[in-house]
């Protein structure tokens, strides 16, 4: 039996969570699954798995040799990808998890140019604005937006983008323009719920730093949610230039009070440490930078 096959019908296993979804991800049968499982560990001489009626989950060993089965075959595939990446393709699977609305907004309309140009590359796309883990979950490309914090993880900035303090001009009418953040307070706020300070929003202005703690009236750990509200004329809202941008352009949002800027963040690309990127990462963030680099929000 070719080792590394055994390796990959074992990892496979371990993703899926069974025998069966081992099976259908790698187009066996379930009995052939099993049987190539029990090989192995016949000749390591040991248990890899304990198995129950119910859910398998590792032994210690199997533990071990997991990880180790995982890293060879990333190997493996790199090695592969490289010697195919000197004829001027790449190929293979990318796993790629995005924040929900940049993922939308801003990524969505280049995926289609990306697989024009990559037709051996096949791309698995997940949406979320939940810290993922990049390695746990086997993820080759994750974008987040934010200020990062140290990390085993490598990442390249694609672009920036600022926190915007604006309200439609309707209710700016209505209630007033504010001229200090102090002033804030008095007004109808819908606040961004995952913010890292909370309610608390803070400002560079001429004198310093600035901030306010606002009681909002909405809270939505959706931008999208704050941004559809303040379109209604129901309040200010603190969100990125990224997903408010063309309303500030064509007049259905306006700034407030642009003297105090909040902050910028950055958007970036982050995967896993290794020695060497494979040529379809690589690709696909030289892309992803080209793309987003002098992109004016």
């Amino acid at each position: 039996m070719d080792r590394f096959h055994e390796m990959g019908v074992f990892a496979a296993i371990v993703d899926a969570g069974s025998f069966i979804g081992a099976a259908d991800s790698l187009n066996l049968s379930k009995a052939a699954v099993s049987r190539v499982l029990g090989d192995l560990e016949k000749r390591l001489g040991t248990r890899l798995l304990h198995r129950t009626t119910r859910r398998l989950s590792l032994t210690d060993e199997g533990k071990v040799f997991y990880v180790r089965c995982k890293t060879l075959l990333a190997d493996v595939e790199e090695a592969e990808a490289e010697i195919t990446a000197r004829s001027g393709h790449v190929l293979g699977l990318l796993k790629i998890n995005a924040p929900v609305t940049f993922g939308l907004l801003h990524l969505a309309p280049l995926w289609g140019a990306f697989m024009a140009q990559n037709p051996a590359v096949t791309l698995d796309i997940t949406l979320s604005d939940r810290l993922v883990d990049v390695v746990e979950e086997g993820y080759d490309i994750v974008v987040r937006i934010g200020r990062l914090r140290s990390s085993s993880l490598i990442s390249r900035q694609l672009s920036t983008t600022r926190m915007v303090l604006c309200a439609s001009p309707h209710y700016l009418d209505q209630h007033g323009r504010p001229s200090h953040p102090g002033e804030l307070a008095s007004h109808t706020t819908l606040a961004y719920s995952l913010f890292s300070t909370g309610e608390q929003w803070m400002f560079q202005g001429p004198q310093g730093p600035e901030s306010v703690a606002v009681t909002p009236r909405m809270r939505s750990n959706s931008g999208d949610t704050c941004h559809a509200a303040a379109l209604q004329h129901q309040g200010i809202i603190l969100q990125p230039s990224f997903l408010v941008g063309d309303d500030l352009r064509n007049g259905t949002l306006e700034e407030i009070m642009p003297e105090y800027r909040s902050f910028e963040m950055g958007i970036y690309a982050l995967y896993p440490s290794r020695q060497h990127v494979t040529p379809k990462v690589r690709v696909l963030i030289d892309y992803l930078h080209s793309a987003l680099q002098n992109r004016k929000w």
